[in-house]
């Protein structure tokens, strides 16, 4: 599922404003993704829907307990809608152990500034499904540990998905 990206000629964001109207309209069009949903075996599962030079759309697929580490989107905007089931976002600060949880059920809409670090997961016994839009299309992610002083770089990896093994 980890593949490295192609470097494009990176456009600025779109608000992510838009990103949420972008990913609540592909919600409403379930006959465009529910034919698509399947679930990894013990890991979250994830296919492209669309993609043009300035937005890419994702179908994500959640197992219980599944998630992600702290990471940024490398520069791009996101927003991210529940389908089905339940998410949890914890967001982080760089400079300190500050963090604010939220909790989405299906509906549920969140927009992620270029600039944000946060990890999604299900706490929930049931899967979950979910619409995530980024602009510009993922170039890079950059994952993090804690630390006493904050969050601490892990690793930035090259990727056109929304989540590298690397």
């Amino acid at each position: 599922m980890t593949s490295s990206a192609t470097l494009r000629v990176r456009r600025p964001p779109l608000p992510t404003t838009e990103l949420a109207a972008i990913v609540r309209e592909v919600a409403a069009d379930t006959a465009s993704w529910m034919p698509l949903v399947q679930f990894g075996t013990n890991e979250r599962w994830w296919t492209r829907l669309r993609s043009d030079d300035d937005v890419e759309v994702w179908l994500l697929t959640w197992l219980t307990g599944t998630g992600t580490d702290f990471h940024d989107h490398g520069g791009s905007a996101a927003a991210f809608t529940v389908v089905e089931g339940t998410l949890s976002e914890v967001r982080a600060s760089r400079q300190r152990d500050a963090r604010t949880f939220s909790t989405l059920h299906s509906g549920g809409t969140r927009e992620v500034a270029p600039d944000v670090i946060h990890d999604v997961s299900n706490p929930s016994a049931l899967p979950a499904v979910s619409i995530h839009a980024y602009s510009p299309p993922l170039q890079a992610m950059t994952f993090y540990d804690t630390a006493p002083t904050g969050l601490r770089v892990r690793h930035t990896a090259l990727t056109n998905e929304p989540e590298p093994t690397a």
